[in-house]
């Protein structure tokens, strides 16, 4: 059987949204606020900023994750998206050539706000480009996985944005 899948040099995408029943300023708190996000995830473990920057355009912070296939890396994070309540993004590792662009937007909608989670995969090598190398053959499989753990996580991450925003 041939997989019809993406290939990692397609940058494939993937997007998760949820209605939050908060303000888009308490919701905005929570998604800026990045040391929170390891208690959001299996995979990502600790966050810190780099030389005391905070979220601005060009601030770096350093993610440290573990993940059963992969073992434990940590990547430096640059922030190139930042406008209060509205949207928070980072490229991962090179800025000309990131691993991943994660993304927030926020909206408000009915008394509250709409939440999405964005990543692009690529287009720079990243942990997965190892097993790509490794078994060339299974990239379409191999990518394909990869995009679905990281839409499985992003709802996790997602519900428990919404239920701090909501408590």
């Amino acid at each position: 059987m041939e997989w019809t899948g993406a290939r990692y040099a397609d940058k494939p995408t993937v997007e998760v949204r949820t209605w939050v029943n908060a303000t888009p300023e308490r919701v905005w708190a929570i998604v800026s606020d990045v040391s929170l996000m390891p208690d959001m995830s299996d995979e990502l473990q600790a966050v810190q900023w780099v030389d005391g920057d905070r979220p601005a355009v060009g601030g770096k912070f350093v993610g440290r994750s573990r993940h059963e296939s992969f073992g434990e890396w940590s990547t430096t994070s640059h922030v190139i998206e930042y406008e209060p309540g509205r949207t928070f993004a980072w490229a991962v590792a090179d800025l000309d050539r990131p691993s991943a662009i994660w993304r927030f937007r926020l909206s408000p909608k009915d008394s509250g706000t709409q939440l999405s989670e964005w990543m692009q995969m690529g287009p720079g090598r990243s942990g997965l480009s190892y097993a790509i190398d490794a078994m060339p053959e299974k990239e379409q499989k191999i990518v394909f996985v990869r995009m679905r753990e990281f839409e499985q996580n992003m709802a996790t991450t997602l519900a428990h944005i919404k239920k701090l925003a909501e408590s």
